[in-house]
């Protein structure tokens, strides 16, 4: 019989079992559960015996802490509490850090939401949370007692054990009760106050001491300061054998983006990264002029800010942190703002955003965009200062293998096999753009037209064999060609308008472009490419520059560029989980999904943007 704790459904299971002579088994949440509270939990716990949190009865987790650790599975419960402490996580990981001042020297009081079973289950009682308080203050004669409020609190209106304005007005008590990750004010603490929150097992992997005036998991094995008499089956054991049961042993994990059993690590990595992800910006952001169709997606890149959606740059406050699309920076906008410039990644998805295919990665620079080459952009510090360790090489030269062999490209487009001509010519491949892009715009030097660069090609390769290949966005007709371009068959031996964008890259010579992130694709795998203009990945010595852009200082590896493209530059979420992830698993998911084909705009939508088209054109005569 299975049930959930000591809820009705546990007491349910318990008491069938005993008429039947079954066996139970009772879940609960695990100790690192997800990064939302109501996120579905990555961890659960199965005990056989009681539940961990109640301590009148024996229960499964307290066998295991009690079990001898191997050498190798004491220096694994180590590196799981540095990977704690590193990733500073918690049981729920959805808040940012507490924000205002702490004083020098205090003890951390933490309290709990009323008639908590664990409480109850755990010895205590209400009366243990004013015992608490007076212990904090008569233990720390010289220190502040900073009060945690339990979230639940204000977020859920939930009661807890402490009149909040009596204790506002002690001389030597702070009340922290905004909704806050715990970790900072646990890192700053000389000690915990706890009756059975869980934040005492996380200080204890803190390194702090902790006192209970409870009888929670963790305390009873002379790690903790008991107020408590513990049961006589819990004995003094190692902080590794706390850890190493309780986060190994104990739980089930579940990784979320493969929907398969996973060790504690997955599972503290992929809470890791979110955390990362969602702490990089400002916790509000307003944003300009973004479609309906990218807001949802917006408010997905930007988890863990809370987006203020405004239609006209003048809504936006001074010092205000916005999100804008592209690299122009909206009139109106205040001068203090701080502008987050937005912007389809380089594994984007398998369809074309003009098709409103929703995309897998994007990128948000906060000092202008990558294919603005007049002005430096985040990608281009990072290329020009960051110092590229080992273990990021090994891994970018990982990555671009995968991409090389999985066949993956920005759009993942499906197309016709293309062979090279018969014969000893070299082969010069020639992407084309959209003329109106703003990659031309800002990255162009000169030349600014795909016949200016056909013509340039030609002249500077008379011998060569020259493929061209409109821009896919061109060829199906959700994007306007050059008005010159129907002369492309004079500057070249083949147009070839559907064949396949890797198939090609494998057959020829040399990438010869604007700034097409084709010449991006084609370095990956290790062809020639000139630029005749400045995208984001010429100008570091590994493509022929016809103008180079004199900021670019720096000469770099493919490993290198990979790092900073695919890496550190971009953001990515997945399809699978909406949340963050990582380029590994982002490849893994575009491959799947070029199996199933491309995605396309739907017919009503074709149908809808055909007719305002025609609308506009007849408004513009």
């Amino acid at each position: 019989m299975v049930g959930w704790g000591r809820k009705v459904s546990g007491q349910r299971a318990m008491e069938t079992a005993a008429k039947i002579g079954a066996s139970v088994l009772l879940l609960e949440d695990g100790f690192l559960r997800s990064v939302e509270r109501d996120d579905p939990s990555l961890s659960v716990v199965l005990d056989t015996e009681g539940i961990y949190y109640d301590a009148t009865a024996s229960s499964t987790l307290e066998s295991l802490i009690a079990r001898s650790l191997t050498e190798e599975e004491r220096q694994r419960a180590q590196r799981l509490m540095a990977a704690w402490r590193r990733s500073r996580l918690s049981k729920y990981n959805f808040a940012r850090e507490y924000q205002g001042e702490l004083p020098e020297r205090y003890v951390l009081l933490i309290d709990q939401v009323a008639g908590d079973l664990s409480i109850a289950r755990g010895l205590a009682d209400a009366a243990s949370f004013a015992r608490l308080l007076d212990n904090a203050l008569a233990e720390n004669p010289d220190l502040t007692v900073v009060v945690k409020v339990h979230p639940d609190i204000r977020v859920k209106a939930r009661a807890g054990h402490f009149d909040i304005p009596r204790l506002e007005a002690m001389a030597r008590v702070r009340v922290v009760d905004e909704p806050c990750h715990p970790v900072r004010l646990i890192e700053g603490a000389e000690a915990v106050y706890t009756v059975t929150s869980q934040v005492g097992f996380e200080a204890l992997i803190w390194g702090k001491r902790v006192r209970c005036l409870g009888m929670p998991f963790y305390a009873g094995w002379g790690l903790t300061e008991d107020d408590v008499t513990p049961p006589a089956r819990r004995t003094s054991v190692s902080l590794e054998q706390l850890v190493f049961a309780a986060l190994v042993r104990y739980p089930r994990y579940v990784d979320p983006e493969r929907c398969a059993p996973c060790e504690a690590e997955t599972a503290m990595a992929h809470i890791a990264l979110q955390r990362e992800m969602r702490s990089r910006f400002p916790s509000v952001i307003h944003a300009v002029g973004f479609s309906a169709w990218k807001k949802p997606i917006l408010t997905r890149f930007l988890a863990g800010s809370k987006l203020i959606f405004v239609r006209s740059p003048d809504a936006v406050p001074e010092q205000a942190t916005v999100a804008v699309w592209g690299a122009e920076t909206p009139q109106g906008l205040p001068a203090s703002a701080k502008v987050l410039h937005v912007e389809d990644g380089f594994l984007r998805s398998s369809g074309l955003g003009a098709d409103l295919v929703r995309p897998m990665s994007w990128v948000i620079d906060d000092l202008g965009i990558y294919y603005d080459a007049t002005r430096p952009s985040r990608l281009e510090r990072v290329l020009q200062t960051t110092e590229f360790d080992a273990d990021l090489l090994r891994r970018a030269e990982a990555l671009r293998a995968t991409i090389v062999a999985e066949g993956v490209t920005k759009y993942n487009l499906a197309g016709r096999p293309w062979r090279r001509p018969i014969g000893d010519r070299r082969v010069i491949l020639v992407p084309g753009q959209v003329e109106t892009d703003a990659s031309i715009r800002l990255g162009g030097v000169g030349i600014r037209t795909n016949l200016a660069l056909l013509k340039a090609v030609r002249a500077a390769n008379p011998e060569a064999y020259i493929v061209y290949k409109p821009h896919p966005d061109v060829v199906s007709g959700l994007r306007s060609r050059g008005g010159d371009e129907a002369e492309a068959p004079l500057f070249s031996d083949e147009i070839v308008t559907d064949g396949d964008t890797l198939s090609m890259l494998a057959e020829v010579d040399e990438v010869h472009t604007i700034t097409s992130l084709m010449g991006f694709e084609a370095l990956i795998r290790e062809l020639t490419v000139v630029c005749y203009g400045q995208p984001f990945y010429a100008g570091w010595g590994l493509t022929r520059d016809v103008f180079p852009n004199p900021r670019r200082t720096r000469r770099l590896s493919i490993g290198e560029l990979v790092a900073a493209a695919l890496i550190i530059y971009p953001s990515y979420v997945s399809h699978v989980t909406n949340a963050f992830t990582c380029p590994e698993r982002i490849i893994e998911e575009l491959s799947a999904w070029r199996r199933r084909g491309p995605s396309t705009m739907p017919l009503w939508r074709r149908g809808l943007r055909f007719f305002l088209r025609l609308w506009s054109r007849r408004q513009g005569r």
